[in-house]
């Protein structure tokens, strides 16, 4: 029987001293996931595009302590864009326990209109192709201190779209709109998921989904601003709301702590109950 103390939750739950590499943390999502590691004693990069958001979390999140925030400013649409942040982090770190692969985007376009380039292309190769590039090229890192009671943990950030085949009509793309590649590439994300964990078992290596419901996001501020707040977003939502930074903080806490060592392959859905019970506000 195990030490009970084993369980208490400051022990199931400790990412204190854990380095994370968190795309798309310069806001939404990635600044939820980085806000709840920092606060709980990690060290995180954070990596996007845009420098003056990344500037701007990083002194919020150092604010709050007791972990430490410094960020990459790099663009993971390519495997060029994947390999130059691989090699800026091998430049400060010669190890990291968490990838975060969050970056992403969407496209929203009528059925017989949908750009081949901007449509299709780009939101493949950010929302699927940076996973593969930054988890292949960051796996030697993930692999350094990890064993099979504390393995390495990467999180991918998919979507509750990857698994509705409705692609039309919804509140975050807007009538007439339909939002065919983004839930592609989240099914996709799925699948790359599974594969990845099964091919990084036995470096000791976790992979799991997270996919979000509707939360407030910079992908999803279109369809707040149109619908007019989050109360008329959560029209129909069984829960009545749609999702809370906190939501999405205690997932991944779980997936990156001692709670979850044994946990590799999950899609693990965030919406409260909205996509299973065909609420109306799910993606």
């Amino acid at each position: 029987m195990a030490n009970p103390s084993d369980f208490s939750v400051s022990s199931l739950f400790n990412v204190k001293g854990k380095i994370a590499v968190i795309t798309g943390g310069g806001s939404g999502i990635g600044t939820m996931i980085a806000t709840a590691f920092v606060q709980n004693g990690a060290k995180v990069y954070i990596a996007s595009r845009k420098e003056k958001q990344l500037k701007e979390v990083s002194e919020q999140l150092n604010k709050i302590r007791p972990g430490a925030c410094e960020y990459f400013v790099a663009d993971v649409g390519s495997k060029a864009g994947c390999d130059k942040l691989v090699e800026d982090i091998k430049q400060k770190e010669t190890k990291i326990h968490i990838l975060v692969n969050n970056s992403g985007m969407s496209w929203g376009a009528p059925y017989d209109n949908v750009p081949e380039k901007e449509g299709w292309d780009r939101v493949m190769a950010l929302n699927v192709k940076s996973i593969f590039y930054l988890t292949v090229g960051l796996t030697d890192l993930l692999a350094k201190d990890a064993t099979n009671n504390d393995p390495g943990r990467v999180i991918n950030v998919s979507s509750i779209a990857g698994l509705s085949p409705i692609a039309e009509g919804s509140r975050v793309a807007g009538p007439g709109m339909g939002l065919w590649s983004y839930n592609t590439s989240k099914a996709a994300v799925n699948h790359l998921t599974s594969q990845l964990a099964v091919s990084l078992a036995g470096r000791r290596i976790t992979v799991n989904a997270i996919l979000p419901g509707v939360f407030p996001s910079k992908m999803t501020a279109f369809g707040f601003k149109r619908m007019g707040g989050d109360d008329k977003m959560a029209e129909g939502h069984p829960w009545g709301r749609v999702g809370e930074p906190r939501d999405l903080a205690g997932v991944a806490l779980f997936l990156v702590s001692p709670a979850s060592s044994y946990v590799t392959a999950a899609h693990i859905v965030v919406d409260g109950g909205g996509l299973i019970s065909g609420g109306k506000a799910h993606m």
